[in-house]
């Protein structure tokens, strides 16, 4: 592996959701402490799963891996580091102040922006502590999807550069009150990232033109706040071993389609190819397989036959059941890479096919819906809550509203108000409350970004509701976006997964997450199911194999569900995405 030759002290893993950064990262991390180093690896995603594929607990706290000498986890926690943050703040005042007054500035801490600065602040920390984290040769970083790593690696220094100009409105007042101390810190952690001798980019894909598209954007924005050179890792790559069926011989053709036209500013980069597994990468010995070149036929793997036939679960039957509100808001949720996107479109596709007026948006930083509809579709308006173009929109009202009242200095200083980092939250709230309002007249279908990107939105969104409800109390009725989401005949929230272990535990755990906000999942969506597909190959059998516990818990989880085969042609366009709509299952396994 070209990325593993001389290794610097900081590996960072990115890449879009759902290609295997992970198991990429948690198998460099075994591969290093093998060579004899002590290695922390860190998930900065808030919706981690390393603990998942180690099959142990590991959280907010360092957690040394008995089996393996000389690794360790951590799990930065977003809600546990914002806890811990607001404690550090509010202690050295809890019992000077008045309770009314404490309870004001807990509530002023209590939204998305402090969960940023608190996950930030870890951050910097990991990379800047020495008298902390000195002690490890390598810490190897699996980091979110590449939307959430983005805003993650440009902090420190639009923090940094924030509190050097000395700017500050009232929503980040509180959350600020505690960066101010850490100044030098963040100043060492911004060298440390933009330094190549220290620190390497390994930009993880698969090979899909969408997903090498995204690390292409990925390398090109971290390449503008410093941050250069890098590695591609191309995962998954369908070996021969899979045989040479009809959906073997379309997957290979992709990928190879995929691979001839990669990205001119990827192709000047070291490549490294990983080729798909028979077995799903969960476990030490899983894990220690994932570089090695042989992927198994799958011919001495067992083969589980399930007892019980795939259940007829239809998308269709789905569409037919949002179709007959005549209007409403549909939620695709779940980890990146699952084919959130594919769903959403398939199912707006769906419905304005039928003659209903339908708004497709998607809430994702790396958003791809105009490649998959590539095209109009008559009764479809498509869109996107930009959050760079939603601060700029929120600005300019602002300044059109609060602004005019006051002198040139005045708004000198709400201009540089407007600057700070916080302001983002508000903007992409505002947004996304205008698309849940718009769904009581027509049908709005969203792409939602993955998973703990979503929590942030929905957190902004419940901080609102209690703010309204503090304000307002019992004196008028009133109806705030988290009420519609709670409401079931206002929301449809579809969980949409793959049949596999960790994107199941993922769905699983937002769907608790989501039944705490008092918001219950409509339906589950089993995307891309190989056994759906029923392959021929001993290989891709043993996959499909897999997929039956995953596909059975599936079913104890949801209200109701869909499984949709994986296809030997990527659904894009009206035409196969409209296909998504009509296909079922196979009726046995």
């Amino acid at each position: 592996m070209r990325f593993l030759e001389d290794p610097p002290r900081f590996l960072f893993f990115t890449g879009k959701g759902g290609v295997g950064k992970t198991s990429v990262a948690c198998a460099t991390a075994l591969d290093l402490a093998g060579r004899g180093r002590k290695v922390l690896l860190v998930s900065t995603d808030p919706a981690s799963n390393v603990g998942q594929v180690f099959g142990l607990t590991i959280g907010n706290t360092v957690t040394p891996l008995a089996s393996v000498p000389g690794l360790s986890a951590l799990e930065i926690d977003p809600e546990q580091a914002a806890a811990a943050y607001r404690e550090r703040i509010v202690a050295p005042v809890r019992g000077l102040l008045p309770e009314d007054e404490l309870a004001g500035i807990i509530e002023g801490l209590s939204g998305s922006c402090t969960t940023e600065i608190a996950s930030f602040d870890e951050f910097t920390g990991l990379l800047a502590d020495e008298a902390v984290f000195g002690q490890y040769d390598h810490i190897v970083f699996d980091t979110a999807p590449t939307g959430h790593t983005i805003r993650l690696l440009q902090l420190p220094g639009s923090w940094t550069d924030f509190l050097e100009a000395g700017k500050g409105d009232p929503s980040c007042l509180g959350p600020l009150s505690g960066l101010d101390k850490h100044r030098s810190m963040y100043a060492a952690a911004v060298a440390a990232l933009t330094d190549p001798a220290r620190t390497r980019l390994v930009l993880v894909a698969r090979a899909q033109a969408s997903s090498l598209a995204e690390i292409e954007r990925t390398y090109l924005e971290l390449n503008q706040i410093g941050i250069g050179g890098g590695f591609v890792v191309v995962n998954g790559l369908l070996p021969a071993a899979a045989g040479d069926e009809d959906l073997t011989r379309a997957v290979r053709a992709r990928e190879g389609a995929a691979l001839a036209a990669m990205p001119a500013a990827l192709s000047r980069l070291p490549l490294d190819v990983l080729e798909l597994k028979a077995a799903n990468m969960v476990g030490i010995p899983a894990l220690q397989s994932l570089f090695s070149a042989s992927a198994g036929t799958g011919e001495s793997d067992e083969i589980v036959e399930a007892g019980e036939p795939l259940p007829d679960a239809p998308l269709a039957a789905l569409v037919d059941a949002i179709e007959r509100d005549d209007h409403g808001l549909v939620l695709c949720m779940g980890k990146g890479g699952v084919g959130k996107t594919t769903i959403a479109a398939a199912i707006a596709v769906a419905l304005a096919e039928r003659g209903h007026a339908v708004h497709l948006t998607t809430t994702d930083p790396a958003a791809h819906l105009t490649e998959t509809l590539h095209g109009s579709v008559p009764g479809l308006a498509v869109s996107r809550i930009d959050p760079a173009l939603a601060v700029q929109t929120y600005r300019d009202h602002v300044m059109a509203t609060k602004g005019t009242a006051l002198d040139a200095e005045g708004r000198a200083a709400l201009a540089e108000d407007l600057l700070s980092p916080c302001t983002e939250e508000v903007a992409v709230f505002q947004q996304f409350s205008r698309v849940v309002h718009e769904s009581r007249r027509k049908f709005v279908v969203v792409d939602t970004a993955p998973t703990g990107h979503t929590l942030l939105l929905l957190d902004a969104t419940g901080s609102y509701h209690r703010e309204m409800a503090r304000q307002i109390g019992d004196s008028l009725p009133f109806t705030t976006p988290l009420m519609r989401l709670q409401d079931p005949a206002l929301t449809k929230v579809i969980l949409v997964t793959l049949a596999e272990t960790t994107p199941v535990l993922e769905a699983e755990g937002l769907q608790d997450d989501l039944e705490r906000a008092g918001i219950h999942p409509w339906a589950w969506v089993v995307n891309a199911s190989l056994a759906a597909a029923r392959p021929a190959s001993p290989f891709l059998r043993a996959r499909a194999s897999s997929e039956v516990e995953q596909i059975d818990r599936v079913r104890l989880l949801a209200d109701r569900m869909a499984i949709v085969a994986l296809l030997p042609a990527e659904p894009i366009g009206q035409e196969k995405l409209a296909a998504l709509t009509a296909l079922s299952p196979q009726p046995a396994r």
